[in-house]
């Protein structure tokens, strides 16, 4: 007897589930019901269901779960990238130009711009994702970009502590104060995190205890931008404040390695801004031997990662930065999850959200053997089809 309301995805050829770890099963059948998982299996074991999806032998896997992206902006920076790539360093303070253009920018504009993204990156694969704030250092731009933000993720984050912006030069703490005052006050009804960029040139140890310490005390959990640009505190000072991960850990000492693994942090890493900068990409095999989980996000930003395309970074991660194919599809899906705390997606468990990709090709592995090639056949959320096709 057929599950009411329910589909059947059969003749998959590679069914990722990430039940408990990376596990995928071949020749499998996958059901929704009500918006969930409802079975998985082989596909000549499948129950009947009220609509059948014959994937040809495809791979299906998890949505994609973007964990660190910067949403709300406006303007663009691809002058600053070509004279990147002629040779001029990358540094964090070119962020004001974005924050000078989004003040600038009026709701309908930054609206629109965040829209345009969401709906490609849901085309590439993205079903869950997180979206900061941190282009508007004002009380008042930063509230507008996360109740814009709230209108499209319920993960979102609030980064006034992005960088100290112009009209606070020299006073760093009279910023940290406003953060994580009357800045705090406003945005954190929109929001479910906090993050700080702890960088050189941006915020220290000191100022960032204290921004994830008041974040904490309105009920925001702690996130940070962490040893992007070279070696520093934020691995530190992220496991004290009980953050969910440390992100970019570009640059780490064996301390740091350490902290991450007992904390433990998720370790969420950003091939698209070491691909954007032309820094040294992070050493995921380092991580992972170590026994750290670490996470894959694209680092969306129009100045160092102006990228929505986690197959993308999928790609970069299994060619420069030493992982397996296995693991970096793992990270880009379940590592995600586990670095916003959710337990509904990243996976296709029994339960979980439904959520999933339906791939033009027979392995996960050819995300990063055909790079570039746009794979994602058809796209189903909460167990809608939302982008592609299922033919």
């Amino acid at each position: 007897m057929a599950l009411p309301g329910s589909t059947l995805i059969t003749r998959i050829g590679e069914l990722v589930t990430n039940d408990d770890g990376w596990t995928a099963i071949t020749d499998a059948a996958l059901v929704i019901e009500d918006g969930t998982v409802a079975w998985t299996g082989p596909a000549a074991q499948a129950p009947a269901a009220d609509s059948v999806v014959d994937a040809g032998g495809r791979a299906v896997l998890p949505g994609f779960v973007d964990s660190h992206a910067h949403l709300v902006f406006a303007g663009e920076r691809s002058a600053e990238f070509a004279a990147r790539m002629a040779g001029r360093p990358y540094q964090a303070g070119g962020i004001l130009t974005t924050v000078a253009a989004t003040r600038a920018a009026s709701d309908d504009v930054l609206r629109a711009n965040l829209r345009r993204l969401v709906a490609e990156m849901l085309g590439q694969g993205t079903t869950t994702f997180e979206c900061k704030s941190g282009y508007g250092l004002t009380v008042a731009d930063e509230a507008r970009g996360l109740a814009l933000a709230a209108e499209v993720t319920p993960e979102v984050t609030y980064l006034g502590a992005h960088v100290v912006p112009p009209e606070f030069a020299g006073d760093v703490s009279g910023y940290v104060d406003l953060v994580r005052g009357p800045m705090l006050e406003a945005c954190a009804p929109h929001s479910r995190w906090i993050d700080v960029f702890c960088e050189e040139g941006a915020f220290g140890a000191d100022e960032a205890v204290a921004v994830l310490a008041a974040g904490r005390a309105r009920g925001l959990g702690p996130r940070i931008h962490a040893n992007q640009l070279g070696p520093g505190p934020g691995i530190r000072v992220a496991a004290e404040a009980g953050a969910a991960s440390a992100d970019h850990c570009t640059y780490l000492t064996d301390q740091d390695l350490d902290t991450i693994v007992s904390a433990p942090l998720v370790a969420t890493l950003l091939p698209g801004a070491e691909f954007g900068t032309r820094h040294s990409y992070p050493d995921a095999r380092r991580l992972l031997d170590a026994g750290a989980a670490v996470a894959l996000a694209t680092d969306c930003n129009p100045g160092s990662s102006f990228t929505s395309s986690m197959a993308f970074c999928i790609a970069l991660a299994v060619r420069d930065m030493r992982m397996t194919t296995q693991e970096a599809v793992w990270a880009a899906t379940a590592g995600g999850a586990r670095a916003l705390r959710r337990t509904d997606v990243g996976h296709l468990g029994v339960g979980a959200r439904a959520d999933l990709i339906l791939l033009d090709a027979p392995s996960h592995a050819y995300l990063a053997y055909r790079p570039g090639v746009p794979l994602i056949a058809g796209v189903w959320q909460v167990g809608r089809l939302v982008a592609g096709s299922s033919r």
